[in-house]
């Protein structure tokens, strides 16, 4: 048996190899009643509700999803990374870096899962889960390296060129990519931000409880202000 919130085990080729994985690894939780389960879409999609609705039990970082639709059939990956904003600004952020960043190291000439053995992938994910920009990670042809200096001197350099090559304008990538070099030379995300704040609120005198109100509260304030994490004051 495989945990429910799972990472993956192996480097996969197609998107169906993710369907495939958990029917074969995981229990059906809850039974599907609907009478539409050979049904399909005006369209003709099927409409597959037993294996949407146990894809929804299984907790993957990337999640395969199949949505028949009205017209047109969907199927994508539901990736965790893209909203964690906490911002617009911080999430248009994160969108630009990831984009170019994986079609930067899709069309290199040697992709990154031909040179990172996919247990080196699991434990850079697990630690940066764990430390965020703190974390320590493998990289092929670097070794080990603290993850922010990978971002300013690695990722961010080959993220541009990503977005270069599917014809972003400078203008946007210098804004978007600047967000994250930013945070990560301060270390800073929303996470961090959050802990110093509470940390701050206590050391006043502050009980944990309404402290934990006023962060929230003020955090709240903060993202409306639509100002990158990074730029948050603490004090």
């Amino acid at each position: 048996m495989r945990p429910r919130v799972w990472f993956g085990e192996r480097w996969i080729t197609s998107i169906f190899d993710l369907f495939e994985e958990n029917v074969r690894y995981f229990p059906a939780l809850l039974p599907e009643l609907s009478r539409s389960s050979g049904g399909s879409t005006p369209a003709g999609a099927p409409l597959l509700p037993e294996l949407r609705l146990h894809n929804g039990t299984v907790y993957r970082w990337n999640r395969p999803i199949y949505d028949p639709g009205e017209q047109t059939p969907n199927l994508r990956l539901e990736n965790r990374v893209l909203p964690a904003g906490p911002t617009v600004l911080d999430v248009v952020a994160n969108a630009a870096f990831f984009y170019g960043l994986v079609h930067h190291l899709r069309t290199a000439d040697r992709p990154l899962w031909s040179r990172l053995a996919f247990k080196s992938a699991a434990d850079n994910f697990l630690a940066c889960a764990r430390s965020g920009l703190e974390a320590t990670v493998y990289w092929p042809g670097i070794g080990e390296i603290p993850v922010a200096e990978l971002i300013l001197r690695h990722l961010v350099p080959q993220a541009a060129a990503g977005l270069r090559d599917l014809g972003v304008e400078d203008h946007l990538i210098s804004r978007y990519l600047d967000v994250i070099r930013e945070r990560a030379r301060t270390e800073q995300t929303g996470a961090a931000w959050q802990i110093a704040y509470l940390q701050r609120l206590e050391r006043q005198g502050m009980e944990r409880r309404p402290a934990l109100a006023e962060m929230t509260r003020r955090y709240w304030e903060n993202m409306h202000t639509n100002a990158p994490v990074h730029e948050w004051p603490v004090d």
